[in-house]
């Protein structure tokens, strides 16, 4: 996607195309929940490395389905 390290709060919102907003994101860090962030000053930055593992952890894996012996 991106050679950057971080990310800030539009580029993160691009990355999930749109439907996590920039809101959603205030609102994650106000309640201290979704992705980890690093703020510097009034910057607020989020770990690529973080993000991924983000990812991962709310990853939805579905159980194969089973295809009927139509004999």
């Amino acid at each position: 996607m991106t050679d950057a390290k971080f990310l800030t709060p539009e580029e993160v919102s691009a990355r999930y195309r749109g439907e996590v907003t920039v809101g959603t994101l205030r609102n994650w860090r106000a309640m201290r929940t979704g992705p980890a962030y690093i703020k510097i000053g009034k910057a607020v930055l989020y770990p690529v490395d973080e993000l991924d593992a983000w990812d991962r952890r709310n990853l939805v894996v579905c159980s194969e389905s089973k295809q009927r012996d139509e004999s």
